[in-house]
């Protein structure tokens, strides 16, 4: 049937080896796309939310939950980049081992995760730019910096995208910059803040539940890590990259890992000093880091704060946006999505088209949508991709156990059965109107597979169209 038609691993590594992309990644520059990913809104501004809502100083605990189940999926992830090192992300994985159906899913999900994600990070970056310049005297008239009309969100979007279509290299050089300045300031955070933690801050350790689901307690701390794991997202964009690896079979495992690794130990510590250091009852603000060095009396250091979570917003939202554009160039590429998503500039060798076109559109979305009504969808929909990557783990080594692996996920099938199990959970613990907006949006996604995908790619296997590769 044309729904569970694979797509051939040697078509793919075709593909790799004969792409149009320019291959200028290394190992650094992987890794560094990763934390460029991750060290983002959710350092600079779930932690609060999360500690505040959710799960009070547990909120380690959250971390600690969706990390293990990232370290589970991200296991997974570096086997399928260094077999199929192809861009595309969980989307290319799907499609060589369950089928062109639940791949078309995963991409319209992916897609919905990446547009909204950067929306997000830009409307986050906004309220730092604004809250900045308010500190260095220029005043930024609010009705210029929130929805309807966040100009400051908008126009960032616009520059990131300017960025991407110059060039990739370009890109990762810039962000691996911007990494290096951000994770060095999180460092003196918590240099700087641990002597100003105090241990009643810090109890009880798990706030008793307040008569709801989520509201601290146990259920708290399930929905703190569904909250959390926001906070995780971009691990998973290193692997949409893997067409412009220098040597994907060895470096997207250790950019996908390594990345997760640092990331989780900065969250953790990061997590319990600044609970340590302001009560977490009244960290339900926009930039709670600065909040937590104004309350050790340390002011010098929240200019330095705000300028890191600057930096660090703007590299996430490089990272989130390159994603998006791979992922509907691999989609168009395959014919599920039409072919002007596939064009690539002939000097830059980046897919300009889609890049231009999504980053008018997120940077509309950004201008014009308050925070808390963009980012409700992220998480729900990259643990769903979770999901199923880690079950295509288990399906691919029975059906095509041959395969070479130059990375191999270990006690398969326990590690992808616990990566998926946790991802679920973590599922489980978010809204029910969540749920419902997926739900919605995946019924429009198999509107559109139905009423051009599907008939397009049974058309080019059939031999009636060419495949779209320019």
């Amino acid at each position: 049937m044309e729904l569970f038609a694979k797509k051939p691993l040697a078509q793919l590594k075709a593909e790799a080896e004969g792409g149009v992309l320019k291959r200028s990644l290394g190992p650094w520059n992987l890794t560094a796309l990763g934390i460029g990913a991750i060290i983002g809104t959710g350092i600079f501004v779930l932690t609060g939310t999360a500690a505040s809502m959710n799960a009070g100083p547990a909120l380690v605990i959250s971390m600690v939950i969706s990390a293990v189940g990232c370290v589970f999926s991200g296991l997974c992830y570096a086997e399928f980049a260094s077999m199929v090192p192809v861009s595309g992300s969980a989307y290319t994985y799907a499609y060589a081992t369950i089928g062109e159906l639940v791949a078309w899913i995963i991409g319209w999900d992916l897609i919905l995760e990446y547009a909204l994600a950067t929306s997000t990070v830009a409307v986050g970056w906004s309220g730092y730019f604004v809250s900045f310049m308010h500190d260095v005297g220029v005043d930024i008239p609010m009705s210029l910096a929130i929805a309807p009309s966040n100009l400051p969100a908008a126009a960032i979007v616009l520059v990131v995208t300017t960025l991407l279509v110059i060039g990739i290299k370009e890109s990762a050089d810039t962000n691996t910059a911007l990494v290096i300045i951000k994770a060095a300031v999180l460092v003196v955070f918590i240099v700087a803040g641990a002597s100003y933690v105090r241990m009643e801050n810090l109890t009880p350790f798990i706030p008793p539940n307040q008569g709801s689901f989520g509201s601290f307690g146990w259920s708290g701390i399930l929905r703190g890590a569904g909250v959390m794991f926001f906070a995780y997202i971009g691990f998973d964009a290193v692997s949409t990259a893997a067409q412009e690896a220098k040597n994907p079979a060895r470096d997207m495992p250790i950019g996908i890992l390594a990345s997760l690794g640092i990331c989780t130990v900065l969250y953790i510590l990061v997590a319990i000093v600044l609970i340590g250091i302001v009560p977490y009852s009244k960290l339900n603000v926009a930039d709670p880091l600065a909040v937590g060095i104004d309350a050790t009396g340390l002011r010098w250091l929240s200019p330095f704060i705000k300028i890191a979570a600057i930096f660090g917003l703007f590299s996430t939202m490089i990272v989130n946006l390159l994603g998006q554009t791979r992922i509907f160039y691999s989609m168009s590429r395959d014919g599920l999505l039409p072919p002007l998503f596939a064009r690539v500039h002939p000097r830059f060798r980046t897919p300009h088209v889609s890049t231009m076109l999504t980053g008018c559109i997120i940077a509309l979305v950004a201008g014009f949508t308050p925070i808390n009504a963009l980012s409700q969808l992220v998480s729900i929909g990259t643990l769903l991709a979770f999901v199923l990557v880690s079950i295509g783990v288990i399906v691919l080594r029975k059906t095509a156990p041959d395969l070479p692996r130059p990375f191999k996920t270990p006690f398969v099938p326990a590690v992808p059965i616990i990566g998926a199990l946790i991802c679920l959970a973590q599922m489980v613990g978010l809204p029910i109107v969540t749920w419902e907006r997926l739900i919605i949006w995946l019924i429009t996604g198999l509107v559109v597979y139905f009423a051009y995908g599907r008939f397009r790619t049974r058309a080019i296997r059939a031999g009636a169209l060419e495949a779209t590769v320019p």
